[in-house]
């Protein structure tokens, strides 16, 4: 089905440090995102606003503009086409829309003027704006009055109320019109000297000997629980990089299910899941189901309407002789998870939760 709203665009990108935004630009069959919202991955999970997940490499970074190119694996042909504006310069009091996902939260877009089309910070230009930008907006589109892309959104920059940035289009333009050779198999360094592409790990640029980024080379690994979560979440059938929200915390579905996955309290490791709401009505007999032992090892809870399946672990039990065990049970969860929301709806009414996928 094609889309016709250019927001449907606008993409979150997760791993195992946290979140940002992202857009795709049809022409070029790229994602487009900031180099401090993916530094330190090659590898990401991109997701959608109706939280279908795709498989990303980070294909190249120019730390300098804060700049990175995704190549995702999916058919996004029926996206709209991000226009670039033409306009060399954006003007004080123009309008601009900044679209993204602020904290990880669900796509929002928010609106604002340009307080200065020019703003010198460090050894970069920014579009500066007072329209609301927030961590997790980094990476995502900002658009003018015509729906013409303008800036990528930057928000690292601290200490910075009432103010929003914004690296120019030109800086990404540039980049874009020398990628006809780049090897999107591969992740690729984009020397700030020579602009040539470096994918071998180097301290110097191969083509002019500038000194590269220190540590650009650099992936940042697993703890011990974060590789023991990703070890069951792989035995459930999925691949752990989609469901990665940030540190040591993992968000996916099975089936209709939402299940998540985080640490707790420092001591523990929850896998919960909201699978129902309390019907309106007749409420005794699922409420007597809920106060059951019908579903151990796992426990069956309220939020206000909301029915959760969960399992709590003590982390330190995870690296003992219960270790396989553990994963065992949180494997499990996830499956009766997705056979227990049918069995709430059918037999008592439940309806799904609304963080529940539905086909």
């Amino acid at each position: 089905m094609a889309h016709n709203n250019i927001y449907d665009s606008v993409f979150k990108v997760n791993h195992a440090g946290g979140s940002g935004s992202c857009f795709y630009l049809k022409q070029y069959n790229i994602f487009v995102t900031n180099y401090h919202v993916v530094e330190g991955f090659s590898e990401v999970g991109v997701q959608d606003n109706d939280k279908n997940s795709y498989f990303g490499k980070v294909v190249l970074v120019n730390p300098l503009r804060d700049i990175a190119l995704l190549s995702v694996d999916g058919d996004f042909s029926s996206l709209p086409e991000i226009k670039l504006s033409e306009v060399e310069e954006t003007a004080i009091g123009q309008k601009i829309n900044v679209a993204g996902y602020p904290y990880g939260m669900p796509f929002s877009l928010t609106e604002g003027t340009v307080s200065s089309p020019k703003q010198l910070m460090g050894n970069n230009y920014y579009i500066q704006t007072d329209a609301a930008v927030n961590p997790g907006n980094s990476g995502g589109p900002m658009f003018n009055d015509k729906q013409e892309l303008i800036a990528i959104t930057v928000s690292k920059i601290k200490d910075a109320d009432n103010m929003g940035f914004g690296i120019p289009i030109n800086a990404l333009k540039k980049i874009l019109s020398q990628i006809d050779n780049l090897d999107k198999l591969k992740f690729n360094v984009q020397c700030d000297s020579c602009d040539a592409f470096i994918s071998n790990e180097e301290e110097f640029c191969s083509s002019c000997g500038n000194k590269l980024p220190e540590k650009v080379f650099d992936k940042r690994g697993l703890t011990d629980l974060a590789v023991f979560c990703e070890e069951a979440i792989k035995e459930i059938g999925l691949n752990p990089i989609l469901a990665r929200q940030g540190y040591e915390y993992w968000k996916f579905h099975k089936g209709s299910t939402e299940i998540r996955i985080f640490v707790y309290d420092n001591n523990y490791l929850f896998c919960t899941s909201p699978i129902n709401v309390l019907p309106k009505q007749d409420l005794e007999p699922v409420l007597s189901y809920l106060l059951s032992d019908a579903v151990r090892p796992y426990q069956l809870g309220l939020e206000e309407n909301q029915i959760y399946i969960s399992y709590r672990v003590y982390i330190g039990d995870i690296f003992t002789d219960f270790r396989e065990e553990i994963k065992k049970n949180i494997v499990n969860l996830a499956f009766k998870a997705d056979e227990l929301d049918n069995f709430l709806m059918d037999t008592y009414g439940c309806e799904l939760s609304e963080y529940s996928k539905k086909d």
